[in-house]
């Protein structure tokens, strides 16, 4: 058994910084060393699920045990995190839909936070078992997983950049690449220019989008867009409600018609609709930030022949993707060290939760 600090929710709306127990791994387990895990309003939320649990979905670190069928890692390897964990058997993985497993998955399996193979009496807190956040539960100096969590790191990276890949990175990177299929040349207009968003904006850099416009109502965050890859700004207004106005500023930077492809990225409910009033006829628009909530649509926005769709976590295969993220990180396409803008102990959590809300990070990362 092994003790550990971690930030702990209690399900209430609040967490503090305790100690946790993790045992050794079992069968397909890997005990990793976090070094550094990312900060994301799905870790705050996470405070307010109901239950007690160990905080955090976004990791980088180090091998230091492995279970008995552990095949593909080895102690010292050096691996980032992905909380969409496949099984490789069920029907979704076999059609290559292995971010939504119907095994494993915290959405296909009725938004259980923390199922699939985990032993979770293997984690504790005061001598009882507590499960970790979409099986990682990343804000802990030492977390168990399974080994299909786990993407070896071949290139030389910073563990604080590393982390960030498993969920924000990949997002707005594949919701571009894997889920849209950006052509060349077309033209991309990106709602929102949070940490999603940027990799939004950089995704449609690297799959050679002639226009990128990004659309804010923080110019400061404008700026930051250009950084990755934005070719236009629109500073929209908090007063533009479903960004009709900035609708019309599109669509007189794309010929009168309306961008190739549009993706929303605010998380704002009713902005749901908003990309739909972005793009051409026969264009696409992409709900990129999850909402769940119920919205009223104007059908009159999805004349003619233009597609809606919402896909998730950039429709990951995490041994496919993780690793060209990789490689584009290596040769310098994608942009990671300077999007963590800060990083902070984990007795610091509370302030970089505050950061993110004041919205003054690319990204936050907690380092160990």
């Amino acid at each position: 058994m092994l003790q550990s600090k971690a930030a702990v929710a209690d399900g209430n709306g609040h967490f503090s910084i305790q100690n946790i127990t993790v045992a050794a791994p079992q069968g397909d387990e890997v005990l990793v060393e976090i070094k550094a895990a990312g900060v994301c309003h799905t870790d705050w939320d996470s405070q307010s699920w109901g239950k007690p649990l160990v905080m955090g979905h976004e990791g980088a670190g180090i091998v230091k045990k492995v279970g008995n069928r552990v095949k593909s890692l080895q102690v010292g390897d050096k691996v980032m995190l992905n909380w969409a964990i496949p099984c490789y058997e069920c029907f979704q993985c076999q059609e290559g839909n292995q971010h939504i497993c119907e095994r494993n998955s915290a959405v296909t399996a009725g938004n259980r936070l923390s199922e699939g193979h985990a032993t979770f009496s293997s984690t504790t807190y005061n001598d009882v078992p507590i499960e970790r956040a979409f099986s990682l539960g990343t804000m802990s100096e030492y977390t168990l997983v399974r080994e299909a969590a786990c993407v070896k790191m071949h290139v030389e990276m910073p563990f604080s950049s590393a982390a960030i890949v498993g969920c924000g990175v990949m997002t707005g990177y594949g919701s571009v690449v894997n889920a849209a299929k950006v052509k060349p040349g077309t033209s991309v207009v990106v709602l929102g220019t949070g940490g999603v968003g940027l990799n939004v904006i950089q995704g449609a850099r690297i799959a050679g989008a002639g226009k990128i416009i990004a659309v804010d109502i923080n110019p400061l965050r404008l700026e930051m867009a250009k950084e990755y890859g934005a070719t236009h700004t629109v500073l929209a207004e908090k007063t533009d409600k479903g960004l009709v106005n900035a609708s019309k500023v599109v669509k007189t930077m794309t010929d009168g018609r309306g961008a190739d492809y549009a993706f929303e990225c605010t998380a704002i409910p009713e902005l749901g609709a908003a990309p739909l009033a972005m793009v051409r006829n026969a264009g696409m628009a992409v709900q990129v930030s999850g909402i769940e909530q119920e919205i009223v649509i104007d059908m009159n926005l999805f004349e003619w022949d233009k597609v809606y769709i919402n896909p998730l976590y950039g429709k990951t295969r995490p041994q496919i993707d993780f690793p060209i993220l990789q490689d584009l990180y290596a040769k310098g396409a994608l942009i990671l060290d300077k999007m963590v803008t800060r990083t902070y102990p984990l007795s610091d959590l509370s302030q970089a939760f505050a950061d993110m809300h004041a919205g003054v990070n690319a990204k936050g990362v907690i380092v160990f």
